[in-house]
């Protein structure tokens, strides 16, 4: 009799340390991933024109700006992304990027620097939400 409950207290410690090492797994994984990750995927989809990424990292309260951000880059040829680099500034609320986009006007080059952009978590995830201070 002793020894079947000390399996059976083994087994309750045993499924008590599984639940708890899952928490703390789901815990780690919480937060929508990297806010400066989420930046950087974003710019890169505008880029590239890509809508699907762009619709999916888009905040709402930008939705309304939902084509201008997919078509930016639509009418020129050779945009590229150079040097980005990206940190985020919890206490600021901000991400902050190194690095420049690169596009042909015709046979002129023009830079766009990159800058700070807000984010902002809705439904637990990162959404791109434009430009900050």
């Amino acid at each position: 009799m002793q020894a079947q409950k000390k399996l059976r207290f083994q087994g309750i410690i045993s499924i008590s340390a599984l639940f708890l090492l899952l928490i703390l797994l789901l815990a780690a994984c919480g937060g929508g991933g990297d806010p400066a990750q989420t930046v950087e995927d974003y710019l890169q989809a505008k880029v590239t024109g890509d809508a699907d990424t762009i619709r999916a990292l888009l905040c709402a309260e930008m939705e309304a700006s939902l084509e201008r951000e997919i078509q930016t880059f639509a009418t020129v040829s050779g945009v590229e992304l150079e040097g980005m680099a990206c940190t985020y500034d919890e206490a600021g609320g901000r991400v902050s990027c190194d690095g420049r986009i690169v596009a042909l006007y015709g046979t002129e080059e023009t830079e766009f620097p990159l800058t700070n952009y807000r984010v902002v978590q809705e439904d637990g995830e990162w959404k791109w939400c434009g430009e900050t201070n």
